[in-house]
């Protein structure tokens, strides 16, 4: 009677495992600890992610080998923006120290929502560009530009 089990489809609210990986590896894998609830199509899942979502039937345990830039998009070079620390202490704590790496999230203008950038460099005195004083982001999603492993396992689907 697998033709009962209930299949994902546009709009299901889904309760699942997921594991994005990049060529670096794992960026969010919830397999060790609490399954994830979302509902396709709310944009919590990037579209070509979801597109593999269509159709699996509950109890699904399936990996996807999706190709570079299709998951997240092209790495995008005007994604890279330099912050003054003057605004950056607007937002935040003034005394923060950045570290290449860190993840920092930064307020939507109207100020409802997020974004993260994560820091690719932090300026130096005496580099001669101006930008002794300020924070490069890259605002690129993480797997932008990369391929990416999807793996899932579907444990409910309404």
């Amino acid at each position: 009677m697998a033709s009962s089990q209930p299949r994902v489809a546009a709009g299901s609210f889904l309760t699942l495992h997921y594991r994005l990986a990049g060529p670096a590896g794992d960026i969010i894998n919830t397999f060790a600890g609490k399954p994830a609830t979302l509902t396709l199509g709310s944009g919590e899942l990037s579209p070509a992610v979801e597109q593999r979502l269509i159709g699996l039937p509950e109890g699904a345990h399936e990996t996807f080998d999706i190709p570079a830039g299709e998951a997240f998009g092209d790495r995008n070079p005007e994604m890279l923006q330099w912050v003054a620390r003057s605004l950056l202490a607007q937002m935040g704590d003034p005394d923060e120290e950045y570290r290449v790496g860190d993840v920092v999230q930064f307020p939507t203008p109207d100020g409802l929502g997020s974004y993260a950038g994560a820091v690719r460099q932090v300026g130096a005195d005496g580099d001669g560009d101006g930008r002794s004083d300020a924070v490069l982001f890259d605002f690129n999603h993480p797997l932008a530009g990369q391929p990416v492993t999807f793996e899932v396992r579907v444990i409910g689907v309404l």
